[in-house]
């Protein structure tokens, strides 16, 4: 029959639109759900000092395509900024540097939306439901305690993620507040981690198929035998082993190498499928049982005490642990790893497995309806079921942080680490950690609480930096000292031990040698440490944003000297 010549045959795939093409190696990270998340984020940079590490984080969300950021920063660009800043240029001497910012971070990607507020902190803060239109807050230091304090409340208040930053020479931190329950379901695991084959619990479908493809595995042909997929190799030589021990498992380290040696590996040792299978049998052979921080987050009170408010997470939380409640297992993630096989087979195994993962997946989205219905939650709000599926597929990896308030330093009040101090005493004495440089921070914020004034006295300015002064340099550097040894005299205090063992001493020399290198940065930044603190940051917010990966909890800091980063829960 000849072909019609009118008719335009329908395109062999979707063509990508401008947007997938502009963001496509990210779309590969976090997909299109992460990427929406991001382009309905509005950011605020609460900039203060030198202010270029805000501004550099900021960089690196513009370019992925945050939707929304504003800049709250009343200060004039001034001869140093130029020096430091890579967002400013020589024309922009003298004017605003909130408004010079923000014309320049928009050029980078037009999809992001900035504002410039000049208005100062003080009155900003005082306003009603100010932080109500944004999503998340960056902080960068140095910046009065009582302002500092008030933007934490607000955060909590909103539930609102925030960062707080520090910059100074060569070394940077960064502390993240988050809410109190902050769950997590696309962590991301290593490919390898995920497989989960039921070896040990096969449902009827599967072990049909193990029959069927091993039946007279014997007298195969060469060929037939060397295209078995490796799972049903290892249910036959498993029903083999339960013959032969009373229908018990190899469960041992030494009964898992038996079965993999005297039967597997027998079965025909030059097959590459046979290899796939030995490969297989130590981490296969293990019941499918949940971690201890997953069967933690299933049987938190969140996830028990539902109401008409409960976030989705909880109640499928809920739903899911019913299911392992009444199966001994989780939902089946339904991925079968790549395996020598026939390509009838290897199709027919991965149906297999997805459907019975849809049919887990069913199971607990009728549970989510049913809770949803005694909760009351409105019909408006039902949890989308694509939403229960991914949790189902990633649910024995899930994470939960558990938020903790920034440590906040005020002028007149010590130091207290409360509850972390026993755990913080092991980075005290860890030889890697960089705890020293935290310490020191905590130092340098004391010194700047102290030395705050109202930003009549103070010119504008209301808060002097160690260091900033040359006359009083020597007097600065001996009071950060001080400080600092005063903390960590209170951390060792607070831990139970005695302050003046000598194996602190040595600690105190090096914490003093951060501080002394911190007051002669006098406040400033580096714009290379800067750069790579702001792509740090960026990081952790994309991950925050998201709800996708595992993010910092919650300090991490970052010595340029030694080129090390560290991370702390504080």
């Amino acid at each position: 029959m000849a072909t019609n010549q009118t008719e335009v045959p329908p395109p062999l795939q979707d063509v990508p639109t401008a947007k997938e093409k502009r963001y496509d190696r990210q779309l590969r990270l976090w997909g299109a759900a992460g990427q929406i998340a991001l382009e309905e984020t509005h950011i605020i940079l609460v900039n203060n000092g030198p202010g270029v590490t805000g501004i550099e984080t900021l960089k690196n969300l513009v370019l992925p395509g945050i939707g929304q950021f504003s800049i709250i920063d009343p200060a004039l660009v001034s001869e140093a900024d130029l020096g430091v800043h890579f967002f400013l240029d020589d024309s922009s001497l003298g004017k605003f540097r909130a408004d010079e910012t923000v014309k320049l971070l928009m050029e980078l990607n037009p999809d992001a939306k900035g504002q410039a507020i000049k208005e100062p902190l003080e009155t900003f803060i005082a306003k009603d439901k100010v932080f109500t239109p944004y999503t998340l807050i960056l902080v960068a230091a140095p910046i009065d305690p009582a302002i500092l304090s008030t933007i934490q409340k607000h955060a909590s208040a909103l539930q609102i993620p925030m960062f707080y930053v520090h910059s100074l020479g060569y070394y940077s931190h960064f502390s993240v507040q988050l809410p109190e329950a902050f769950p997590i379901v696309d962590t991301h695991p290593d490919p390898t981690a995920t497989t989960d084959l039921r070896a040990l619990k096969p449902w009827p479908a599967l072990q049909a198929f193990a029959r069927e493809k091993t039946t007279g595995i014997d007298k195969m042909s060469a060929h037939d035998k060397g295209h078995i997929p490796y799972i049903c190799l290892l249910l036959h030589y498993l029903a083999v082993w339960q013959e032969q021990h009373g229908g018990k498992v190899p469960d041992t380290y030494k009964e898992k190498q038996e079965f993999r040696d005297s039967y597997v590996r027998k079965g025909s040792p030059d097959e590459e499928n046979f290899d796939e299978a030995c490969a297989a049998v130590l981490k296969s052979l293990n019941p499918p049982t949940p971690s201890s921080t997953v069967r933690d987050i299933l049987g938190a009170p969140e996830a028990k005490e539902l109401n008409a408010t409960s976030s989705p997470f909880w109640l499928i939380a809920n739903a899911i642990q019913q299911f392992y409640s009444n199966h001994g297992e989780l939902p089946l993630p339904g991925a079968v790893p790549d395996m020598k096989a026939q390509s009838a087979d290897y199709i027919r195994l991965q149906n297999i497995y997805k459907t019975k993962a849809r049919e887990d997946s069913t199971e607990v989205i009728k549970t989510v309806r049913q809770l949803e219905k005694s909760t009351g939650r409105s019909p408006k709000l039902a949890i989308d079921e694509k939403e229960v599926e991914n949790f189902c597929k990633g649910a024995a990896h899930i994470h939960l942080v558990r938020g903790r308030p920034l440590q906040i330093v005020q002028a007149t009040e010590p130091i207290r680490f409360a509850d972390r101090a026993k755990a913080l005493m092991f980075d005290l004495t860890n030889p890697e950690s960089l705890i020293g440089e935290y310490i020191a921070f905590l130092a340098w914020d004391q010194f700047v609480a102290t030395h705050t004034t109202s930003a009549n006295d103070m010119g504008g300015e209301g808060v002097r930096v160690p260091g900033s002064d040359e006359l009083e340099f020597e007097a600065d550097k001996e009071k950060m000292i001080g400080i600092a040894h005063k903390i960590v005299d209170s951390l060792i205090n607070e831990a139970g031990d005695r302050i003046g063992d000598p194996e602190y001493t040595e600690i105190k020399e090096n914490i003093a040698k951060i501080c002394i290198e911190m007051v002669r940065a006098g406040g400033g930044e580096l714009h290379n440490i800067a750069s790579l603190t702001g792509g740090l940051i960026a990081q952790e917010v994309i991950k925050v944003i998201t709800k996708q990966y595992t993010p910092v909890d919650n300090t991490c800091l970052f010595d340029g000297i030694a080129s090390r980063t560290y991370v702390l829960r504080v």
